[in-house]
């Protein structure tokens, strides 16, 4: 029997895989390799996160993403220069290619319990017994799709995760509903692929980060008051980067109350050139009912003076972000989502990421409400890896599986990019 069963292959599967390689633990990996980001973040996309806080990790810090740039001839910088989703991406195949060459692209179907933990079923009707199952599923079950929407067809309303290539979009007209960076960035992007769209949010204005300061150096004091992390500058997100552990300590209220305030709506600088003065912005605007009339969409929107207007549209896209519900992980047996304690929609997990259900782990935005606003971002996996890595290492049978130490392969001259 396996000593643990990683579900996911996005960042934090990824980095745990390495982890557990390197501690001679004995692990399956299924997933997509960068699944999320290869197939449902728009084309052209550019991460907001600083390149030093973007990569996948190993124990001993090998293939970086800015080694892979380097190897690629790929500009880079830790700060000034954004990561393009094709890069990130690519990284990821990269890094499974040549430190996780055990993972398989097969999807988890069924997860029961069993005396021993657990039976996995895949897809193509194998069944896998393991003592542990670390679900590293990241956003992709958890899409969130407000009223007044979530009634509408397809047809007529989507998700931005439901949106790789923009393309079939040009000519149409659309409108993008929600303040944050993914609806921010999705209408640039939509602008530049010809759709005809316009962004209606809440908010009163957009917030983007600001650029870096290129070339100048931040004063001792600048540092000192307002240091970088791994989510941005500014010593509120500093804690909340470095510290995961210390913040699982906080009062409940508190901890929910960072998570659902701390690094709120905003979108990455290289953001502002793209929507300011080319996509129209419907600001303040609170939508209240969407109904299909003769094949288009009505969207009767709220302004904050009580004022009402209608926007008639082909298609509405909602940049409304994710909501953890582990009845959505319907790959979990009945049984087993029924026993997971939750703090407000989320597992309650321990220090080392177990929920209450004995050998079933969480990580990545499913342990936001224990770990922290660093859940979110694959900052967070490094923590994660090497938290659930020395879990299981000091749960080990006595005799586990031979697994070899993990180290990084010299690239290939024609090294393939694309997965198994």
């Amino acid at each position: 029997m396996l000593d643990t069963v990683i579900v996911g292959a996005g960042p934090y599967g990824l980095s745990l895989g390495a982890h557990l390689r390197s501690a001679g633990v004995s692990f399956r990996i299924f997933g997509r390799t960068m699944e999320s980001w290869r197939d449902h973040m728009p084309k052209g996309m550019m991460l907001k996160s600083d390149g030093f806080a973007s990569n996948i990790y190993t124990p001993d810090g090998t293939l970086t993403i800015e080694q892979f740039c380097a190897e690629r001839s790929i500009r880079y910088h830790h700060t000034d220069i954004p990561i393009s989703l094709a890069t990130f991406s690519e990284y990821g195949v990269t890094f499974r290619n040549r430190l996780l060459p055990e993972l398989e692209e097969k999807n988890v179907v069924g997860i029961i319990r069993n005396p021993q933990g657990f039976v996995l079923t895949l897809d193509t009707g194998e069944e896998v017994r393991a003592k542990r199952v670390v679900l590293a599923v990241g956003i992709t079950h958890f899409k969130h799709i407000p009223e007044p929407f979530s009634q509408l067809g397809i047809a007529h309303v989507s998700h931005s995760y439901q949106h790789h290539d923009l393309e079939p979009l040009r000519g149409r007209d659309v409108v993008v509903v929600g303040g944050g960076a993914s609806a921010i960035e999705l209408s640039g992007l939509l602008h530049e692929a010809g759709a005809n769209v316009q962004l209606v949010a809440r908010r009163k204005e957009l917030v983007f980060h600001n650029p870096p300061p290129i070339g100048k150096k931040r004063s001792l004091w600048q540092r000192i008051r307002n240091p970088q992390s791994g989510l941005g500058p500014g010593l509120k997100s500093r804690f909340l980067a470095n510290s995961p552990e210390i913040f699982r300590h906080l009062p409940e209220a508190t901890r929910l109350e960072f998570v659902r305030t701390a690094l709120g709506p905003s979108a990455g600088w290289t953001s502002k050139k793209q929507v300011m003065g080319k996509v129209p912005l419907l600001l303040g605007m609170t939508p209240l009912s969407a109904e299909v009339v003769d094949g288009k969409v009505r969207l009767r929107l709220r302004a904050v003076d009580g004022s009402e207007r209608d926007v008639i549209t082909d298609h509405i896209i909602t940049g409304t972000g994710y909501k953890v519900d582990l009845n959505r992980l319907q790959f979990l047996s009945t049984e087993i989502r029924q026993q997971i304690a939750v703090v407000s929609g989320c597992p309650a997990l321990s220090s080392s990421f177990e929920s209450s259900v004995p050998g079933l782990y969480f990580i990545g935005l499913a342990a936001a409400n224990t770990f922290g606003p660093v859940m979110r971002f694959a900052f967070g996996a490094g923590f994660a890896a090497r938290r659930v890595a020395k879990a299981m290492k000091s749960l080990r049978s006595r005799q586990p599986a031979a697994a070899p130490a993990i180290h990084a392969v010299s690239p290939a001259k024609n090294e393939s990019s694309s997965a198994l």
